[in-house]
């Protein structure tokens, strides 16, 4: 492994190129904004579902039920040596040479790569549901995942069929509220959407969604990084007429609780939940990461997309036409390209028009620690169109 590594790692002078990496979902139905072909969103199979979900710079195995495969949800790092093509796990190789990949600051403090980033793609809104905090998820072996949401506009041509996400719940809502839409939850629709809001999405801005908050996903095709976690807790049994069945609430309950509604009730954060001023504290407007006249002048725009949280943060770097810049990061990070081709370093990259399921794309890296601190060079090699990519940074980068 390590021979093969050292020749990516040469080759591409600290970045190394990631392979597609998709993650079907069986309570989903793909939005078909991923560029997969048209025949390969069901490519795992129709009883797994269809594919909604690229998974970017992951070393977290995907928890869809007993079918999941060894590998769901990994990316693989691609290696290209002359005839030679290898894959090897992004897992694997920082468990090994993790120092090389993340620092060994960041390999000492946090054992590994603690964060990865999606793309959520759905025709319709998904039921209301939380992710579970340190705490509940530690009971089940689980680590708590707060995540982050942005809508790029590149990749929402159309808002599919409802693009408002629901949010928290409304004041005064309480704890017997809840239980009663646990207790009718197979008596029809449970009614919990009446306890929460609706917010219309807006591309080009996103949203922080700690642990603990109810939410039920719009139809925006979302960029999403997170926590390296795949705990959730769905509260909703009905959503567009689909039933989502009671183990999808308990999937990540102790044994010992899955019929305690108290215990599923206080998987909830309230205080966040109730926050009367929820959308001052949530919503995320595009943050310049300098002076954009500046930047303008050097040939980029770049803004902060996700923030608020000391786990992971995320970045849209957009560099003009004919330009070619460098771009420092304090620690290692991912990438995905979404618009235009050029140059990173010195591979080669590109946003494609359409992928087939089990084809190798030029739109994915992932930079190495030291890498990022000394600059990357960038280059767009286009004559008229912006070369654009969502950068996705772990803990301290």
């Amino acid at each position: 492994m390590k021979d093969d590594l050292n020749i990516a790692l040469k080759k591409g002078k600290g970045i190394l190129r990631l392979c597609p990496n998709w993650v079907p979902r069986s309570f989903c139905v793909p939005g078909r904004r991923l560029k997969l072909h048209p025949d390969d969103y069901y490519s795992f199979g129709t009883h797994r579902g269809g594919i909604d979900e690229r998974w970017f710079a992951s070393t977290t195995k995907a928890d869809n039920g007993p079918l999941t495969l060894e590998d769901e949800g990994l990316s693989y790092i691609y290696i290209e040596d002359g005839a030679r093509k290898e894959k090897i796990l992004l897992k694997d190789a920082i468990e090994n040479v993790g120092d090389d990949i993340l620092s060994s600051v960041i390999m000492d403090k946090y054992g590994g790569w603690t964060m990865y980033a999606k793309f959520f793609d759905n025709m319709e809104p998904l039921p209301l549901h939380l992710h579970q905090d340190n705490e509940k998820a530690a009971k089940v072996g689980q680590k708590g995942k707060p995540e982050g949401y942005y809508f790029p506009k590149q990749l929402n041509n159309h808002p599919a069929y409802f693009p408002h996400t629901y949010f928290g719940l409304n004041p005064g809502t309480n704890r017997d509220d809840i239980k009663k839409c646990l207790e009718n939850w197979e008596k029809g629709d449970n009614a919990i959407l009446y306890h929460s809001k609706a917010y219309k999405l807006k591309p080009g801005t996103g949203w922080d969604v700690p642990p603990g908050v109810l939410h039920a996903p719009g139809t925006l095709l979302t960029y999403e990084p997170q926590f390296a976690s795949d705990v959730f807790a769905m509260f909703q049994n009905f959503t567009w007429d689909k039933y989502i069945p009671w183990d999808l609430l308990i999937k990540n309950v102790p044994e010992e609780s899955k019929k305690d509604l108290d215990y599923i009730v206080d998987l909830i954060d309230w205080d966040l939940n109730l926050d009367p001023i929820f959308f001052q504290n949530r919503f995320l407007e595009p943050k310049p990461v300098s002076s954009i006249e500046q930047m303008k002048e050097e040939g980029y725009e770049e803004y902060l997309v996700v923030y608020n949280s000391e786990f992971y943060s995320a970045k849209e770097l957009t560099v003009y036409p004919k330009e070619t810049i460098t771009i420092k990061e304090s620690g290692a990070y991912g990438l995905i390209v979404i618009q235009g081709h050029g140059k990173v370093g010195g591979l080669e990259v590109e946003s494609p028009a359409m992928i087939r399921f089990e084809q190798m794309t030029h739109d994915e890296l992932f930079v190495t620690y030291n890498a990022a601190c000394e600059g990357i060079e960038i280059k767009n090699e286009s004559k008229c169109d912006n070369l654009v990519m969502l950068k996705h940074l772990g803990p301290e980068a």
